[in-house]
C-alpha cells in the first residue's frame, strides 16, 4: 500500500500543491457534514421547493459577475492572498447566517454572499496547479476529492445527532462548526503556500492597471479561447457536471425524504456508503484507468451516471436497496469522471492567461447553469422525479461530448506523431 501511486504522490508533494491538498479536509469535512441536509433544513424552516430553486438561481446570477471579476482580482491581489480573504467571506460568513436563519431572506443573503466562492475557486485552482508537476495532476485532484469525501465515514454522526436533537438544532450546530473550520482552513492554507511563479509575473504586470482596464482585455482572451476546440469541448463537459451537481445538491434530499419517505436521520447512511465506494474506486480502479486514454473511462462514467439517475427515480417507497445501488453507481462514476475533467481543464488552458480564461469559462457555465435552479425547483413542485430526468438528458450529452473530445484528442495526437516521423 505504501508504494501505491496515490500515497507516493501525497508523500512527495511539496510547495503549493502540499499547502492546498493537506488542509483540504478542514473544508471538506464540515461542508459535507451539513450539505446533505441543506434543502430539508430549508423546508423545515418553511421554504417551498420553488423558493429553494429561486435562491439557487439568484445566487448563481451573482456568481456571473463574481466569476467575471475572479480572473482580474486573482491577478491583482495574487493567488495566495485572494484565496485567504475570499475563502473567509465566501464560506465563514454564510455559515454563520445559515446557522441563525429564520426564513427565506436569511438563506437568500447567505446564498448571495456565498457566491464569492467563484473568486476563490479561480485563485485556489491557480495556487494548486501552476507550480505542480503535470504528471501528478490526476493524483492531486484525486486527493482533493478524497479529502472532501472522507467525511462520509463520520457522516452517520450527523444522523445520530438529528435523531437526538432533531433536524433544525443539529444543522444549526453543524453550520457553527463549519464556520470555525472554514476560517482555520483559510489561514492554514495561507501559511503553507507562497505566491506562484505565474502569480508573481501577473502581480508585476498588473500593478499599474485598474480592474476596468484588465476587464477590457477580455476580448483578446475570449478570441483565443474560442479558437481552442478542445477547451470548448471541456467547457461543455464542465457545464454538464455543473448543472447536475446543482440539481443533486438541491433536490436529492427532497426526493429521498418526500417521495421515498426515507427518514432524515437515515440520510447519513448514503454519504457513508458513497465515500467507502469512492475510496475503493480511487485506490483500486483509478490507477488502472490512468493508463488508458480518457475517452473510454469518461464515456463509461457518464453512462453510469445515467443508470444511477434512472434507479433513483424508479426506486419504490423506502427502497433502500435500489437507492443504495443508485449511490453505488453514482460514486463510481464520480470517481472516474471528475479527476479526469479537472486534468483536462488544466491541460487545455493557456498557462499565461489561466486566471482570466478560467474566469471566462466560469462565467459561461454560470450563465447557462443558473436558470436550472428555478427550472428544477418548479419541476420538483410538479413531480419530484423531473429534476433528475434533466440529469439523465445532461449525462447523455456528457457521454457524447466525452467521446467526441477523446476522438479529437486521439486524432490530434496521431497527426502530431505523423508529422514528427
Amino acid at each position: 500500500m505504501k508504494n501505491h501511486s496515490l500515497f507516493a504522490t501525497l508523500k512527495n508533494l511539496t510547495g503549493n500543491p502540499r499547502g492546498c491538498v493537506y488542509p483540504e479536509p478542514l473544508w471538506g469535512i464540515p461542508f459535507n457534514l451539513y450539505a446533505p441536509y441543506v434543502s430539508i433544513y430549508m423546508v423545515a424552516l418553511g421554504l417551498t421547493d420553488k423558493e429553494i430553486g429561486l435562491i439557487v438561481s439568484i445566487s448563481w446570477g451573482f456568481q456571473v459577475l463574481l466569476a467575471l471579476l475572479s480572473g482580474v482580482v486573482t491577478d491583482k491581489l495574487g493567488r495566495r492572498r485572494t484565496t485567504m480573504l475570499f475563502d473567509i467571506v465566501a464560506w465563514t460568513i454564510p455559515s454563520i447566517i445559515s446557522a441563525i436563519a429564520q426564513n427565506f431572506w436569511y438563506f437568500l443573503a447567505a446564498g448571495i454572499i456565498n457566491s464569492v466562492w467563484r473568486i476563490t475557486l479561480n485563485s485556489w485552482s491557480c495556487l494548486l496547479v501552476e507550480d505542480a508537476e503535470e504528471s501528478q495532476l490526476v493524483d492531486i485532484y484525486t486527493w482533493i476529492y478524497i479529502a472532501n469525501q472522507i467525511v462520509g465515514f463520520v457522516a452517520p454522526l450527523a444522523g445520530i445527532l438529528i435523531g437526538i436533537f432533531s433536524l433544525v438544532p443539529t444543522v444549526r450546530g453543524l453550520y457553527i462548526f463549519a464556520a470555525i473550520m472554514f476560517t482555520v482552513k483559510a489561514i492554514v492554507t495561507y501559511q503553507m503556500t507562497q505566491e506562484t511563479k505565474q502569480g508573481v509575473i501577473r502581480l508585476h504586470e498588473t500593478r499599474h492597471q485598474s480592474l476596468f482596464s484588465l476587464l477590457g482585455e477580455y476580448g483578446d482572451v475570449f478570441q483565443g479561447l474560442i479558437r481552442s476546440p478542445q477547451t470548448l469541448y471541456t467547457a461543455g463537459i464542465m457545464l454538464v457536471v455543473s448543472i447536475s451537481t446543482m440539481i443533486n445538491g438541491s433536490f436529492w434530499g427532497i426526493i429521498v425524504t418526500e417521495k421515498l419517505h426515507i427518514p432524515a436521520q437515515h440520510l447519513a447512511i448514503f454519504p457513508f456508503v458513497k465515500t467507502a465506494i469512492m475510496f475503493a474506486f480511487f485506490f483500486m480502479v483509478n490507477p488502472l484507468l490512468n493508463k488508458l486514454h480518457f475517452k473510454l473511462p469518461m464515456t463509461i462514467g457518464f453512462m453510469g451516471f445515467i443508470i444511477s439517475q434512472i434507479l433513483l427515480i424508479s426506486a419504490p417507497d423506502k427502497g433502500y436497496v435500489i437507492l443504495l445501488l443508485s449511490v453505488f453507481l453514482e460514486a463510481c462514476s464520480f470517481a472516474a469522471v471528475n479527476p479526469l475533467v479537472d486534468r483536462m481543464i488544466v491541460q487545455t488552458i493557456e498557462p499565461k492567461e489561466r486566471a482570466r480564461i478560467q474566469s471566462l469559462l466560469y462565467v459561461g457555465i454560470i450563465l447557462l447553469t443558473s436558470p436550472f435552479g428555478w427550472i428544477a425547483g418548479s419541476l420538483s413542485t410538479i413531480n419530484k422525479d423531473l429534476p433528475f430526468v434533466i440529469n439523465i438528458i445532461l449525462f447523455i450529452v456528457g457521454a457524447i461530448l466525452a467521446y467526441l473530445t477523446g476522438k479529437a484528442s486521439q486524432e490530434k495526437l496521431r497527426i502530431e506523431l505523423t508529422s514528427a516521423l
